[in-house]
């Protein structure tokens, strides 16, 4: 078998398997009593990265430069990314459910790469004179690699808003530390009930001061979130937070070494192109959120509304930029 035709095989058997993975985490979430199902889950994400990664490495062998030259292999690599992220951020969790999430990401992206794209834009071919340096590696990769981080992340915070229903929570740990999640006026207790504002508040009468017990007055369109829901979104938002923050340095090395490159390609740091001002839009969503929770204190649904915005800057830098316009980097993709 020549490394072609393994290439053509893998890339198709990770599409397949990623959406029997899938459609085993969704079983998973809907019996959650049921471990082998989470067991076969984890199995199948690390059984379709090894097949990517091989992908990748015969595509490597095969061309003899690193596989990062058109949108084909930058696809895989991506995907290739997403479950290696998912597999960190799973056994850090302790979570099946992390995979309800990212597992249809990881397999849309292979889908499209081995099912929608031409033969043609499938093919390795010779690197473009651009391409031609050590930075592919370093750049490209890292680039690529926080992508992969950031969307992880993203998807998760998108998931934080879903189980909670985009209602405002107020959680414990997720930036401070600690474990478990406090309640905010507007949700259920942790006994679904409604929420007590002040055990006791004190009140001056004719008779003198008396203890009195009151309750918060609740709107029509306030939903109670059971304990379960609670403690699920407080682990989303832990480890979208946990992910994201390991991305956004990623994101940093790789657009610093861009500059280092781009200098030593074209003469120029910065140039404005199309995909360096998109990266830089990146950059500042990415570091508004990292912003907001460190020095703000912020939690719950506000960061997680910025990381849902970071997850479509990431597919605009990534893939819209190349098809809205040309610049320096439309090489080897669309136009």
């Amino acid at each position: 078998m020549n490394l072609v035709s393994l290439q053509n095989q893998l890339d198709n058997i990770s599409f397949g398997i990623l959406l029997l993975t899938m459609l085993i985490y969704w079983v998973g979430a809907a019996f959650p009593k049921v471990p082998l199902l989470q067991n076969l889950g984890t199995t199948g994400m690390a059984v379709a990265n090894l097949c990517m990664a091989t992908l990748l490495g015969a595509r490597w062998i095969e061309a003899g430069y690193f596989p990062l030259s058109n949108l084909y292999e930058s696809l895989f690599f991506l995907a290739w990314g997403v479950t290696t992220m998912h597999l960190f951020a799973e056994s850090i969790s302790r979570s099946a459910l992390v995979g309800v999430v990212t597992a249809p990401v990881a397999m849309l992206i292979t889908a499209f790469a081995a099912l929608k794209l031409p033969d043609d834009m499938q093919a390795s071919a010779p690197l473009v004179p651009a391409l031609k340096s050590n930075w592919l590696m370093m750049h490209v990769s890292v680039m690529m690699l926080s992508y992969a981080t950031l969307l992880v992340g993203s998807v998760l915070a998108i998931a934080f808003l879903f189980v909670t229903r985009g209602q405002e929570i107020e959680l414990r740990g997720s930036s401070f530390g600690g474990s478990g999640y406090r309640l905010t006026s507007s949700l259920a207790t942790q006994t679904n009930r409604l929420p007590v504002a002040e055990p006791l508040m004190l009140s001056t009468t004719d008779l003198g001061t008396t203890a009195v017990l009151e309750l918060p007055t609740m709107t029509a369109t306030t939903t109670a979130l059971t304990p379960q829901r609670l403690s699920l979104a407080d682990t989303l938002d832990n480890i979208s937070y946990r992910i994201i923050g390991l991305g956004f340095p990623l994101l940093t090395i790789g657009i610093i070494a861009g500059g280092v490159w781009a200098n030593e390609a074209w003469g120029s740091y910065w140039s404005w192109d199309p995909k360096e001002t998109w990266a830089l839009i990146l950059w500042l969503v990415f570091a508004a959120y990292l912003h907001s929770r460190i020095t703000k204190g912020w939690q719950g649904r506000k960061p997680a509304i910025l990381a849902a915005l970071g997850f479509v800057v990431v597919w605009v830098c990534y893939l819209g930029v190349n098809l809205l316009g040309k610049g320096l980097h439309s090489y080897g993709w669309f136009l």
